[in-house]
């Protein structure tokens, strides 16, 4: 592994990665007159938000250097974003690596590319070295403001290029990008995790915590507005975290505020929130807040206070439900959703139960459940005490059967109400469309095109436990 530390400033290194893209675009063209066609690519992203974003930056960089985007994958570059959270993310990418093989040897001028946190295993890149050597440009995490330059020096070369960074202080601003909606955009915060729960991967192919300036952050917001986006998705692994690395220290709470102060965004999300430092301020600036959406992810993952602590999250279930009850008390109409993890090694039945109990309490409106995933390098995958794969599926049927219930439960409270609603795109019924309520409540409802990007009024007919029918309300 490459670690690279002596890097030009940020305006340096985004002047340097326009060079390659003029000279990729160059090749590009070239190559476009002698086929007599357009040039395709085709971009898949696996895993969360923040794996899109960077997808996003990859995409209007192969925008500007000529391809044309495409959703086969019979195209001349395939590009995948991976991810490693659990083993299941990478099974797939390795099913899918031996479907492009067949394609590359109908056209062995097709171009493979792998980006993203699994290749930042050195195992994974040891396996593509030796059963994968068809894949011809290999990258990580921290060095895809690279990628003009690395494609640059793949179309130059026969030989496979892997060019993994151990890590980096590197944030580099202004590259192209190419949003998947016009009227709404995530935007990166800040980068990496210093938290080290211990079944998590995450610190270790991100890396350490460093936060963007907010001047760059309002900058980006501001242009993002005046190209028609109304709804920003605040992005970071724990975005309570924000501004500790940076040399004046601002809070997430701040960072909010500043934001808060633009005009013409009329919605404020963001996530993943960790309970152990989410801080009265923030609290008091979204019951303030006008543009802030009354939604808030908190991940649990365990109501076992033991389990918790095994897990190295830094709260316990007295501190997370007491918690809950704050932000209620300060938001009433909050909508708060959660990840909870099923089967971490030692899990007895009376912690599991734990868990259920704070389901019962907290009144998720939704919960996003998972089978702990065992991740090679975190300390929780040496722990010998790992639970029955039949007594995990049992817990987890139960736990799913508990969370549908109270979410249906809670949910359905906005039933008959009307409440404002992005509407973002067309379902797969023609005439149907979906948006979201600012609690983040799935909607579909009868409209026509015109409407996309537009807020309306919706009234909320009925509720099918995590979406809702509705209709137009004059």
């Amino acid at each position: 592994m490459i670690n690279e530390k002596n890097i030009p400033s940020s305006q340096e290194e985004t002047a340097r990665q326009q060079s390659f893209i003029q000279l990729a675009k160059a090749l590009t063209e070239q190559k476009i007159k002698t086929l007599g066609r357009p040039l395709t690519y085709c971009l898949t992203t696996f895993g969360c938000q923040m794996n899109e974003k960077q997808s996003e930056a990859v995409a209007g960089i192969m925008d500007e250097i000529g391809y044309v985007r495409q959703e086969n994958e019979e195209a001349d570059v395939v590009i995948y974003n991976t991810c490693t959270v659990r083993e299941n993310a990478n099974l797939k990418v390795y099913g899918r690596l031996g479907h492009l093989h067949s394609l590359k040897d109908k056209n062995p001028d097709m171009k493979i590319i792998l980006f993203g946190c699994m290749m930042q295993e050195a195992h994974v890149v040891e396996k593509i070295k030796k059963t994968y050597s068809f894949v011809n440009l290999v990258f990580g995490t921290h060095n895809i403001f690279k990628f003009a330059e690395l494609f640059y020096e793949m179309l130059l070369s026969d030989m496979q290029l892997i060019d993994i960074w151990e890590g980096t202080d590197q944030i580099v601003e202004d590259l192209p990008t190419e949003r998947n909606y016009t009227f709404k955009s995530g935007v990166n915060i800040m980068f990496g995790c210093n938290n080290f729960c211990s079944y998590c991967i995450v610190p270790y192919v991100r890396g350490r915590e460093r936060s963007r300036k907010p001047e760059a952050i309002i900058k980006e917001v501001k242009n993002l507005v005046a190209d028609g986006v109304s709804e920003v998705m605040l992005l970071g692994q724990n975005v309570n975290s924000y501004g500790k690395t940076l040399e004046t220290p601002v809070t997430f709470a701040q960072l909010l505020t500043m934001l808060e102060d633009i005009e013409g965004l009329k919605r404020i999300r963001f996530m993943t929130s960790h309970p152990k430092d989410l801080s009265d301020e923030l609290i008091e600036v979204m019951a303030k807040s006008k543009k802030i959406c009354h939604h808030l992810h908190l991940p649990l993952q365990s109501g076992s206070s033991r389990i918790l602590k095994e897990m190295n999250r830094r709260y316990d279930k007295e501190k997370y439900l007491n918690l809950v009850e704050k932000i209620r008390t300060a938001i009433p109409d909050i909508s708060l959703t959660t990840d909870i993890i099923v089967g971490f090694p030692g899990e007895t039945e009376e912690d599991f139960q734990e868990t259920l109990d704070v389901v019962r309490q907290a009144g998720y409106d939704t919960a996003f459940t998972f089978i702990y995933s065992k991740r090679t390098g975190t300390p929780a995958a040496a722990k010998e005490d790992q639970v029955p794969e039949d007594v995990v599926k049992d817990r987890f049927n139960r736990l799913l059967t508990l969370v549908q219930e109270q979410g249906r439960i809670r949910s359905s409270r906005f039933e008959g109400t009307v409440q404002e609603v992005l509407v973002e795109e067309e379902s797969k019924e023609k005439g149907i469309f979906t948006g979201r309520t600012q609690y983040n409540l799935l909607v579909h409802f009868p409209a026509d095109e015109s409407l996309l990007g537009t807020y309306v009024n919706v009234k909320l007919d009925e509720c099918k436990g995590f979406y809702y029918l509705g209709s137009l309300s004059e």
